[in-house]
């Protein structure tokens, strides 16, 4: 059981961590950083056996209530996973609409296995020219597994983020996850980032708790805090090196053997405007 849920489980906690957040998984720019969402697109333990392949698809919509006169977020977001013996390809494609504009976002992930101990992973995301979505976004990350059970990740990733309106992201972020023999798994994560124009720094973390089993349900609650570089709120607007957190919840509840519902919901606040809403969804499982 233990090593089935050590298999599974990371692709499922890369769903819902998206799901609490509206406008996909690697959507979120990487100013924002951790405070948005963690980097769902990468799951944290690769497929390890031919049976243990995941192969899926979800559709998810969200609503999103923002206050200062920003205008409500929507969006729809269809994400697949197809796992091969040493890869695992995910990709997405989000339509949503964010102060009052609209933007297509497209991802694409592949996590390669190269031995027992250790992984990596290429995200690569790309909008279509509305301000708040990346121009670019590239995020590589290497994985090592310790402990006899290899339940113990830990991570470190690069990435650089290229908006629209000429800002620049570069981050540094580092994580751990344990795996308990069931039913929890516990996350933390620290993310370093350098933005410009400014040569501005900031620092973001976050604490995730999973409780559940693969099949039946599994709820993750996350919270996350910290400073952000830029955030991009209009054309020729930003917002500038500010404090931020954010907490969420997710829902995921299997009522058939290979299909079920997802469910998440979310409060995000800074000094200028909060953000808070709900997400549902629908997968599949090939």
């Amino acid at each position: 059981m233990f090593k089935h849920m050590l298999t599974k489980l990371p692709f499922l906690l890369a769903s819902i961590a998206g799901l609490a957040c509206s406008g996909g998984a690697i959507a979120q720019t990487a100013n924002q950083g951790l405070i948005q969402t963690a980097p769902a697109m990468v799951p944290t333990v690769p497929v390890l056996s031919e049976a243990d392949m995941q192969r899926s698809l979800e559709l998810s919509t969200g609503f999103q209530n923002l206050s200062a006169g920003l205008g409500n977020w929507s969006d729809v977001t269809v994400r697949g996973t197809y796992g091969l013996p040493s890869h695992v390809l995910q990709g997405e494609i989000s339509l949503n609409r964010r102060f009052n504009t609209d933007g297509v976002f497209v991802g694409l992930s592949d996590t390669y296995n190269i031995n027992d101990d250790w992984y990596a992973n290429l995200a690569l995301g790309f909008g279509n020219g509305a301000f708040y979505l990346p121009r670019y976004r590239v995020d590589a990350t290497i994985y090592r597994k310790w402990l006899p059970q290899k339940n113990l990740v830990t991570s470190i990733g690069l990435s650089q983020y290229k908006a629209p309106d000429g800002h620049t992201d570069n981050g540094l972020a580092l994580g751990l996850v344990y795996y308990f023999d069931a039913p929890w798994v516990a996350e933390i994560g620290y993310r370093a980032n350098s933005s410009d124009p400014g040569a501005i720094k900031t620092q973001q973390q976050f604490v995730a708790l999973t409780y559940g089993s693969v099949k039946e349900n599994l709820i993750t609650v996350r919270h996350a805090w910290g400073n952000e570089g830029y955030q991009t709120i209009a054309t020729n607007a930003q917002l500038v090196n500010f404090a931020s957190k954010e907490t969420s919840i997710s829902w995921r509840h299997w009522f058939a053997p290979r299909t079920g519902l997802l469910l998440g919901a979310n409060r995000y606040s800074s000094p200028f405007y909060v953000r808070s809403g709900m997400n549902i969804g629908i997968f599949h499982d090939f």
